[in-house]
């Protein structure tokens, strides 16, 4: 008989929806947990018919499943760092909001309210309960759409993006990274904004620009999700914010470019990419 060697590792949860393409949600979370060495558990807060084109129809769970699957993973296992992803209504988010206050971990935002298309995917009362959540959060890590709806500020460049990263530390976040993969350009500027060291609070805020060069695809499907999980991953390790946002960004640029080749549509980014 052998004996056994567990192994144990960090361990990071998603409260997200159900991509059945695996390209996102969920699945691209937990993947991206596994590539980063993490323990992924989840709560899934709907089931969408997905694929590399889109959305064919999503339905969402009861709020009392989604409060149960947080439950049972947050009173089991230690867990080092959360994030979430689609929350579909106002009633999912302010469950979440109400839940993220127990947390004894931090939390990464990712709020989502646009699709790729531009079109809104939230009515107005669940936008504004996103604020309630953002109040939580360790970092809220909107795109330029996303910033947008969020503070109101059109996001077309570095100042405009620390300006709405700035109204989101108002808003209650400790950190906010607003994303520009959306912003046109050669190189992608994701812009970290945390507040400053003084007395002066949020107007003493420090900004810090991530740079990459863009790849020239349109493979990005999981992107948003698969960025905010290799955060939440890292914090799980221990990692400090500036890192984990470093070193999370530096990974989405490589699996968007080594980005797997599925489905009829253009592709969906690679999570299992090396790190």
């Amino acid at each position: 008989m052998r004996t056994p060697t567990p192994e144990s590792r960090p361990v990071a949860l998603t409260i997200a929806g159900s991509d059945s393409g695996g390209g996102a949600g969920i699945q691209a979370d937990l993947a991206t947990f596994a590539t980063h060495g993490v323990y992924g558990t989840s709560a899934i807060t709907a089931v969408t018919a997905q694929h590399t084109r889109g959305v064919d129809s999503s339905f969402v769970l009861p709020t009392d499943e989604i409060a149960a699957q947080i439950d049972a993973v947050v009173g089991d296992v230690e867990v080092g760092a959360a994030k979430t992803g689609m929350l579909a209504t106002t009633e999912v988010v302010e469950l979440v909001a109400d839940r993220a206050r127990g947390f004894a971990f931090p939390l990464v935002v990712d709020p989502v309210m646009v699709a790729t298309s531009g079109d809104r995917l939230l009515d107005e009362a669940a936008e504004r309960a996103y604020e309630n959540l953002i109040a939580e959060a360790a970092v809220v890590t909107p795109n330029a759409d996303e910033a947008d709806v969020l503070t109101g500020i059109e996001i077309d460049g570095e100042e405009s993006a620390r300006e709405a990263g700035e109204t989101l530390l108002e808003m209650g976040a400790d950190a906010a990274l607003i994303k520009g993969g959306h912003v046109p350009g050669e190189t992608v500027r994701d812009v970290l904004v945390r507040p400053g060291d003084g007395p002066a609070g949020v107007e003493g805020s420090t900004s810090t620009v991530f740079e990459h060069e863009r790849v020239d695809t349109d493979a990005t499907h999981g992107s948003g999700c698969t960025l905010a999980a290799a955060i939440a991953a890292r914090l799980a390790s221990g990692d400090g914010l500036e890192s984990a946002v470093e070193g999370a960004t530096d990974f989405l640029a490589r699996a968007i470019e080594h980005h797997y080749d599925v489905g009829r549509g253009p592709g969906a980014v690679n999570h299992s990419v090396d790190r």
